[in-house]
């Protein structure tokens, strides 16, 4: 798998119109993470949280600030020039599962699906991992040509992170990984998770409002009204 790369946040700030009127959702957010490190951004509903990670993805631009992933700066570069670096390093696993899959579709399928981006040049030559391969390193070997949408919610988690992993990223960004679950699968997918960031390398970034997850990766940049309260 890749190595990670670092990402740097400096003085994030983000506004949006609601009704007419400006609402700041993110001021002055600065935080590091070093590369494969584990960072948890945690903070109630309205806190900035999702926006903090729609801003690391490359999907939303910042009122100002930036974000560097390695030594790309993602708030300077064109929507093409984003684009390829998801492909090429970013990974992002969105809070419910089912929006990260193809229901119909099985684990071998939905890690298929998520490899097309590097295209058939790079299948020929070996560079992508086996769906089989990746799904067994992950546990996931039984499930492998089961239908998604027969799976539980805490197995369609572990299907989205195995699809997540995919192209080998060298940053995992997971939204809400455990919304939903029960206790048990909640300490399934963080075991996953913790082995996943120990074997790969990669670096990891979760938001979420539970403390127990934030407890469990480490790394807590906490969010209060848009503004960091402790780094």
């Amino acid at each position: 798998m890749s190595a990670g790369l670092p990402v740097q946040v400096r003085h994030l700030t983000h506004d949006y119109d609601a009704d007419g009127e400006r609402v700041r959702a993110l001021e002055n957010v600065s935080f590091d993470v070093a590369a494969g490190a584990r960072c948890t951004v945690v903070g109630p509903s309205g806190s900035g949280k999702s926006t903090v990670l729609t801003v690391l993805a490359g999907l939303q631009r910042p009122t100002h600030g930036r974000v560097l992933v390695g030594e790309a700066d993602l708030t300077a570069m064109r929507e093409r020039e984003v684009a390829a670096l998801r492909r090429r390093a970013l990974a992002v696993v969105v809070q419910d599962p089912r929006r990260n899959l193809l229901p119909y579709g099985t684990p071998v399928d939905n890690i298929r699906f998520a490899q097309r981006p590097a295209g058939r040049r790079a299948r020929r030559r070996g560079a992508l991992r086996d769906p089989l391969e990746l799904l067994s390193a992950l546990g996931l070997a039984a499930l492998a040509h089961d239908r998604v949408d027969r799976l539980s919610g805490g197995e369609r988690q572990r299907v989205a992170i195995a699809a997540g992993l995919a192209l080998d990223p060298a940053v995992l960004l997971v939204d809400e990984p455990t919304s939903a679950l029960d206790a048990r699968s909640r300490d399934d997918v963080l075991d996953l998770l913790d082995r996943v960031a120990s074997e790969s390398g990669a670096t990891l970034i979760a938001i979420t409002h539970d403390q127990v997850v934030a407890d469990r990766i480490g790394g807590v940049v906490t969010l209060e009204g848009g503004r960091v309260v402790r780094p």
